[in-house]
């Protein structure tokens, strides 16, 4: 898959993606709790837990980046020729390169 076809997803395709992601992670708590978990559940628990911690941030971001935009008050940090963003880690998109480690 690349940057394209991630651009050209529907509304309710993202919607759906992340639905299923929390429910995936749901259920894989559940498994921990329970103490059947696989190792490999266990890492896909942590993926999971991040992608949903990064785009809880990514919403914040854009809540108060709308909200200075308004003329409302929130924590930003000039960054070079960038408008202020607000600075949550992994929150900011250009701030969260994809970095390939091979």
């Amino acid at each position: 898959m690349n940057s394209e076809d991630r651009k050209n997803r529907s509304p309710e395709a993202i919607y759906t993606i992340g639905k299923v992601t929390l429910e995936k992670l749901e259920s894989i708590a559940s498994k921990i709790k329970d103490d059947v978990a696989t190792e490999a559940d266990r890492l896909h628990h942590e993926i999971l837990r991040e992608i949903v911690a990064l785009a809880s941030n990514r919403v914040s971001v854009d809540e108060n980046e709308s909200d200075v935009i308004k003329g409302g008050s929130a924590w930003t940090e000039k960054t070079a020729s960038h408008y202020p963003h607000i600075r949550l880690h992994g929150g900011a998109l250009e701030d969260d390169p994809l970095k390939m480690e091979i």
